[in-house]
């Protein structure tokens, strides 16, 4: 800044010259400078002035504006959600082949404190822990008398329990709209449904997410906006699945078995129409899993049809049979030498039973012969039994549409020898889920042609790439029937139903090697009507032991197969199958013809 002198010689020689005093000259400069000075010091604190009063007018907008939102809005977990979350609270139903409701939403209430508000925190407790017996009164009054802000205290609540909170009549107890999973059949078809649970939370909405099963393997379906109002239908038959689910949890027990599994398949479509797994559980309470240290199995939510996986014995005779007969190496009535025992190294291969020295191929299925099987076995060799396998399915996880079924593993071994391919041949060796074994079975069934299983409802048949010669599955499916009506399979017999099908008996695997002597996994897979097949239906048994004897029965014939034999009278009507019925010669009375 260039400051203006006070005595400028400009003006002070020419007022000497005139006579005037030069000190005026000063003081009038110095009292514009002066002013100047104050304009400038007014201008600076004015400016200040401004910007303070337009930041405090700011600050109190803002202030007033959030004290207007939080007035307007009820309190949120700050860990529960986030500024500008939006939670999907609506979740598509589930409905079975027919449209019967399996698993939909259900309005209800949240309920949540906020201990500022609240008038008497000990008595809200003590009341909150007379209507939820399972809240701690004492943790509640804690957490009523801290520092918290907002307290959880349940998640979903009953109308009459939020009546009940509501006569308590405190004010800092507040309710929270929201939706829940409810699953209206209760522990009907639990593993195939999975469960629910809540995931992004708020007082105002819930995130419903699924856990297990198809509500998981379908979440992103399920909370899609764009399927609103249209529900994922599933292939099974609510009415089926309870008749199944009954008949099993009787054949269990009745059996004493430990667990047990049933699979009803269309042998057309793959639709599983029935799937059981026990012991099960209600999805509206899916309880915790079991900690380590634990067997899976013992576990309600073990799904034993894909998540098990066995040596399922015999029933594996006939995958042997049946590629002999479309290889040509063999026809029905082939004798092979089963003089035994088979000795392959250090290993000995033998019969349940001493069946001579030799069986026709048809009667090494309906004896159920270890050493024919083997025997049939090594004329196929090692690398067309390990590609037949893989053809229907059994050396990939089952592509049933639930997450547990990703799991299913089958348990194959490290090198597919000549040994292997002998011990496979009947059961040993590959351990695979009964539903793997349910669509082997169907391929047999349906005339040779693979077919997948599926959760879904199917339009019609759905047939993947063909297996087997639809001879040889015919000639397949003839000895299976025999098996039924004069062999191991005989309880399975179920008059107009014509029921075919071949037992398993396989020694249980000990968790550290070896096989256990007195339990067994019993399997009886089947199909039926054998002369026009619709449906396979295995049923698999744990550990049981039929004693009404002197002595325990464990084999497949007198347990799985008798509960199969009723399962199958009690869902065929259900199915739409009628008997067929053959008549009978009418007693005291002679056809003659005029």
């Amino acid at each position: 800044m260039i400051r203006t002198p006070l005595r400028p010689l400009a003006r002070i020689l020419p007022a000497r010259d005139k006579g005037e005093n030069p000190d005026a000259i000063e003081r009038e400069n110095l009292a514009r400078r002066h002013a100047d000075m104050a304009a400038r010091a007014r201008a600076r604190a004015e400016g200040r002035l401004l910007v303070l009063g337009l930041f405090f007018f700011c600050a109190f907008v803002a202030v007033g504006v959030r004290m207007g939102v939080m007035a307007t809005s009820e309190a949120v977990e700050p860990l529960a959600s986030a500024p500008g979350t939006v939670i999907a609270a609506q979740r598509g139903d589930i409905v079975d082949r027919r449209g019967r409701i399996l698993a939909t939403n259900f309005e209800t209430h949240s309920l949540y404190a906020q201990p500022p508000l609240m008038v008497d925190p000990e008595a809200a407790a003590k009341g909150l822990a007379q209507i939820f017996p399972d809240l701690d009164a004492e943790r509640l009054v804690r957490d009523f008398t801290g520092k918290r802000k907002f307290v959880w205290i349940k998640k979903k609540i009953s109308p009459e329990q939020k009546q009940a909170v509501h006569d308590l009549g405190d004010p800092g107890l507040l309710f929270g709209p929201r939706e829940m999973r409810l699953y209206p059949n209760g522990r009907l078809a639990a593993h195939v449904l999975g469960g629910a649970s809540f995931g992004k939370e708020g007082v105002n909405a819930a995130e419903v997410i699924g856990v297990a099963g198809v509500e998981k393997q379908f979440d992103a379906y399920l909370r899609d906006p764009a399927n609103a109002g249209t529900p994922l239908q599933l292939s099974l038959d609510l009415t089926v699945q309870a008749a199944a689910e009954r008949v099993l949890l009787g054949g269990m027990k009745l059996m004493n078995a430990k667990g047990a599994t049933s699979i009803l398949m269309d042998v057309h479509t793959g639709e599983v129409i029935s799937v059981v797994s026990l012991p099960d559980f209600d999805p509206n309470d899916r309880p915790q899993p079991p900690t380590s240290g634990f067997d899976p199995s013992d576990s309600p939510l073990f799904n034993r049809a894909v998540q098990g996986v066995y040596e399922l014995g015999s029933t594996f005779k006939i995958f042997a049979v049946a590629q002999a007969l479309d290889l040509g190496l063999v026809s029905p009535d082939t004798v092979v030498d089963i003089r035994g025992p088979l000795r392959w190294g250090k290993f000995t291969i033998r019969d349940f039973h001493n069946y001579g020295a030799e069986l026709s191929v048809t009667k090494i299925i309906v004896k159920s012969s270890n050493i024919g099987t083997a025997r049939l076995a090594q004329r196929i060799g090692a690398a067309r039994q390990q590609a037949f396998m893989g053809a229907i399915g059994m050396l990939l996880p089952s592509p049933f549409e639930i997450v547990e079924a990703q799991g299913s593993q089958p348990l194959t071994p490290k090198k597919w020898s000549e040994l292997s391919t002998m011990t496979i041949s009947y059961g040993h060796g590959l351990s695979v889920s009964p539903m793997h074994l349910a669509a082997a079975y169907a391929a047999i069934a349906n005339g040779g042609n693979y077919v997948a299983p599926t959760v879904l409802k199917q339009d019609g048949a759905r047939y993947g790439p063909r297996v087997l010669s639809a001879r040889a599955a015919a000639q397949a499916r003839a000895m299976l029937r025999e098996v039924v009506t004069g062999g191991t399979a005989s309880f399975g017999e179920v008059k107009g139903y014509q029921v075919a099908g071949k037992t398993g008996t396989a020694d249980k695997p000990r968790p550290r090697g070896g096989y256990y002597k007195d339990k067994v996994i019993a399997t009886f897979a089947s199909f039926f009507p054998a002369s026009n097949p619709k449906y396979v239906l295995v049923v698999t048994l744990d550990e049981p032991s039929e004693n009404s004897g002197s002595e325990p029965r464990r084999t497949a014939g007198w347990t799985a197969v008798p509960v199969a034999a009723e399962m199958i009278g009690r869902v065929a009507p259900l199915l739409g199958l009628r008997p067929e019925i053959e008549p009978a010669s009418l007693a005291g009375y002679t056809l003659t013809s005029n």
